[in-house]
Formats: structure tokens, C-alpha cells, sequence
């Protein structure tokens, strides 16, 4: 099996792709119906906060059309449980947000029953908003007697005041396909409360605790305390704090110590762990690092670049050579296709073909001329900028001229600027005649406005930047990598 990240709704991708009883472990984070607004803010080079957002997802669910189409396939294809059950939440519920929310997950939580093996298992990441609602539906599609645990994972964070107490926790619902599922007992250190300060107790030279036994008519003999306690169903695992390595500043971000877990109890070496909303990638990275074979699937461009970017940098691996990108254009017809359906995926897509930070007010649809940024070091370690524009639409030479004004305002150095469509003489023109930017360290000349086309980078072709750095820093794979992002929930 070969490792693939999906552009797409996980439902298609599921239906399409994944094949039944082909996966051994699934971890699902998905939205929980907060209808909120989830951006990412970014840091400039510098340090120093942006006001540019970016919205990855908007966790908002109405019902509609498409919710009343998604109920009535239920009704038509699904077990009589689930029927059942599902008919019962619209009676008690009613035609609103929340049921909508749960059309949409039974739907998919019966395409994720089908594509787990027998010895496999499913975590499903919740908070309180539906949890309660989700463990009835997953009681309906996997079954009451496979139901395994109600994992509590525990935190502590800044908290605001509130007249209510303060939520500190998640919920993760495990369940079984069938009974004889894939599952390695975890062990915790033992407390200083233990019986490894037993004064009775006692360390061999391999520094093994024993204490000494003895029974009526045998020599005394050694009695070995068990390498830790066996893990129990409350997990106090630590958030990804501002300073931690591993943070993207992706939204809705998990800890990496939270998915090893997972994925060390309930899978092997060499099993395939999917995620139908991977957002960031943290599950599909620790499946890397624990040597387990992968599938992360998400309905944004945005998060498939980061997921790109985090691989690069945590294991030095890359698309198409290494794992498979699929649901990304191909060719011009395809760019030409994502263009016209969504101009901020085509904008997020362009610039992850050049590996470039995206940057933008996707909110407030504010144009300030920057679509990405590309950093490059120049002598004395010296931090120059190259502002990134695309165009999806007809471009003319005042693109050009806007691009050098922006130059300009930002105090930046070199300009690519990416169009779907061939650029005019005019505009060549204009973008040879801003002049070159000299490299203090190689001495060498670069245009300082660089114009390719779509079909140029699908070709492989890159722009010319002197001593790139990458938006990520590089990191072994223990200890993660950060980004120069922060997270806002807005």
C-alpha cells in the first residue's frame, strides 16, 4: 500500500478509493458543530504578528438540500439500527444545525465501518458539543458490544470567567469493528506513591525493581514489579503550548503524544491508519514516525500543503516520489477547473507549487496584493523577502505594475508573479524592465519580477531565489517541527 494523501470530501474519497475491510486503525478529529470560524494568523519573518488571515474551515452546518438528499439515502441504504435511530434524532431534534451535523457524520461513519478490517479500530475525537449524540450513533452503526472506552484526555490551559466550570478535556469514543481486535496494552511510570518507594522493594544491577519472597520450606526468591501500571481511560496529556516545536498554528491542532498513543495500542508496524479530516497532518505524521503505512484525507488545499511541507521537514520525504497526492490538478485543464470553482484553493494550490508560506485576508476578502511569501538569506544571514502574486483570472500589464508597487510598499526584493494564463508582451516587458536584484553572496543577478505560468510550474519549472528557506524549520522526527504560525478561533 502506498501512502496518499486525498484533496476532497472524504465521503467521495471514501466511496471511490478505500476499499472495504483495507484498514486497520482510524482516527477521526472531526468538526464538532461549534459554528465557528477556524483561521490561521501568521507570523511574519520577523517575529511580529500579522493581521492577514486565512480561514481554513468553517465549522457550520445548516440543514438544507443537501442534508435532507444525505437523510434519505440513510433511510434507504442503512442497517435498520441505524434507521432507527437516526428516524428517533429528527423526530426528538427537529430540522436544525445540529441535525444536519449528525446526517452528515452517520453517512460517513458508515463508509468508515465498511473500510476497517475486523481487527480494527476506531477513535472518535469529540468535545461536549455532540458528543453525547455521537456515542448513541456510534452505539447504532458499530454496536453496543463493541464499544471499548470513553477516553477522557484532560489538559489545562489559560482559562477566561465564566459562570459555569471551566472544560478541560476532550472525549475520544474507541470501538471495535468485531471482538478480536489489534490491541497493545500501554504502561505508565510508576507514581512516587508506588511500590517502587516501598522500602521492601529494591533494584538489581540491570536496575530492575524486586523484593524478596519467601514461602514455607523454599529459599527466599525474587518477585519482579511489572514495568509500569497499565493505562487507564483518563489521559492528562499536556496542549500544544505556544513555544512547543511541533506547532503549525493550524486550528483544531492535536499534540503528537495524543496520536501515539492511539496509534501504539491499537495498530502494529506496517498497518494502515486513516484520517478522513487530517487536517494539519499530525496523524498522518506520527503514523510515519511509528513506521505504519498511511491515508490522510482533506477538503482544503491549504491543509494538504501544510501536510506536504510537515513531511518535507520532519522526514525529508516528498510528493509523487515518495507517497501519492491525489485530487490535486494535474494539468492546465484541471488548474483552469480549480480555478473557476474556488479562487482561494487555486490561490493555496499555486503557492504550494513553489513551496511558498500563503498569506492573505481570506475573511474579510481584503486584496493587499500578496498571495504567499518565499524567504531567502543573503550575506550576514540577512532575511530578504520575495512577495508571491497569483492570478486565476485575465491579466494585464497593470498586474505588473501593482506587483513592483507592492515591492515597493513592503520593502521586499524579488516578485513571482503566477498566472493561469500566458502573460502579454507588454507585461513581459514591464517586469524586465523593474531591473535585477544582486545577491551579495553568490554576486550573481536575479529578475527582480519573475512571471510563470501554471502550465511552466506543473512543468517542473521554479522561479530563480538565492538561498531559499523554507517556511519550515528542519527537525528530527521526535521532535516535530514549527511553524511560524499561531492559531486564533474566531
Amino acid at each position: 500500500m502506498e501512502n496518499t494523501l486525498y484533496y476532497g470530501d472524504n465521503l467521495d474519497i471514501l466511496r471511490k478509493h478505500v476499499h472495504d475491510d483495507s484498514v486497520d486503525l482510524i482516527y477521526l478529529d472531526p468538526p464538532f458543530n461549534s459554528k465557528a470560524n477556524y483561521n490561521i494568523l501568521y507570523k511574519e519573518i520577523s517575529g511580529e504578528f500579522s493581521d492577514a488571515q486565512i480561514t481554513a474551515f468553517e465549522d457550520t452546518w445548516h440543514w438544507g438540500d443537501n442534508a435532507e438528499a444525505t437523510f434519505k439515502e440513510i433511510i434507504d441504504t442503512a442497517p435498520a439500527e441505524v434507521v432507527k435511530m437516526m428516524t428517533a434524532f429528527r423526530s426528538f431534534i427537529g430540522n436544525n444545525d445540529m441535525m444536519a451535523y449528525l446526517t452528515m457524520m452517520c453517512i460517513r461513519l458508515i463508509e468508515l465501518r465498511r473500510v476497517l478490517k475486523d481487527t480494527g479500530s476506531i477513535y472518535l475525537h469529540c468535545d461536549p458539543t455532540a458528543s453525547h449524540y455521537l456515542k448513541i450513533l456510534m452505539d447504532a452503526i458499530f454496536g453496543v458490544k463493541h464499544f471499548q472506552n470513553e477516553i477522557i484526555w484532560c489538559y489545562k490551559r489559560y482559562t477566561a470567567k465564566s459562570n459555569r466550570f471551566q472544560h478541560l478535556h476532550d472525549i475520544l469514543l474507541f470501538y471495535s469493528k468485531e471482538y478480536n481486535k489489534i490491541f497493545n496494552p500501554l504502561l505508565e511510570d510508576y507514581s512516587e506513591q508506588s511500590g517502587k518507594m516501598d522500602s521492601h522493594y529494591k533494584q538489581d544491577e540491570n536496575g530492575k525493581w524486586f523484593r524478596w519472597q519467601k514461602r514455607v520450606g523454599q529459599e527466599p526468591y525474587k518477585v519482579y514489579l511489572s514495568e509500569g501500571v497499565r493505562m487507564g481511560d483518563w489521559w492528562q496529556l499536556p496542549i500544544i503550548n505556544a513555544s512547543a516545536k511541533e506547532r503549525l498554528g493550524y486550528p483544531t491542532q492535536k499534540p503528537e503524544h495524543l496520536l501515539e498513543r492511539i496509534i501504539k495500542a491499537s495498530s502494529k508496524e506496517g498497518d494502515i491508519i486513516l484520517d478522513p479530516f487530517c487536517g494539519c497532518g499530525t496523524t498522518v505524521t506520527t503514523a510515519q514516525k511509528l513506521n505504519r503505512n498511511w491515508i490522510g484525507i482533506d477538503i482544503t488545499h491549504l491543509a494538504i500543503n501544510i501536510i506536504k511541507l510537515r513531511l518535507k521537514g520532519m522526514f525529508g520525504i516528498e510528493p509523487k516520489k515518495d507517497y501519492k497526492v491525489i485530487g490535486e490538478p494535474e494539468d492546465l485543464t484541471s488548474a483552469v477547473a480549480l480555478a473557476s470553482q474556488n479562487r482561494y484553493q487555486f490561490q493555496w494550490w499555486a503557492t504550494s507549487l513553489i513551496e511558498a508560506k500563503p498569506y492573505g485576508d481570506r475573511k474579510k476578502g481584503k486584496d493587499t496584493g500578496i498571495d504567499g511569501f518565499i524567504f531567502f538569506m543573503d550575506k550576514g544571514h540577512e532575511v530578504k523577502n520575495c512577495i508571491v502574486s497569483v492570478k486565476s483570472g485575465n491579466v494585464q500589464p497593470k498586474d505588473i505594475r501593482d506587483l513592483i508597487g507592492v515591492l515597493s510598499r513592503e520593502n521586499a526584493d524579488i516578485g513571482v508573479f503566477i498566472t493561469l494564463h500566458e502573460p502579454s508582451r507588454d507585461m513581459i516587458k514591464d517586469a524586465v524592465s523593474a531591473g535585477y536584484y544582486r545577491s551579495q553572496l553568490s554576486g550573481k543577478d536575479y529578475p527582480k519580477i519573475q512571471i510563470l505560468t501554471i502550465e511552466e510550474l506543473l512543468k517542473g519549472i521554479k522561479p530563480k531565489i538565492p538561498n531559499q528557506i523554507s517556511p519550515f524549520k528542519k527537525a528530527t522526527p521526535s521532535e516535530g517541527i514549527q511553524f511560524d504560525l499561531v492559531d486564533t478561533v474566531e
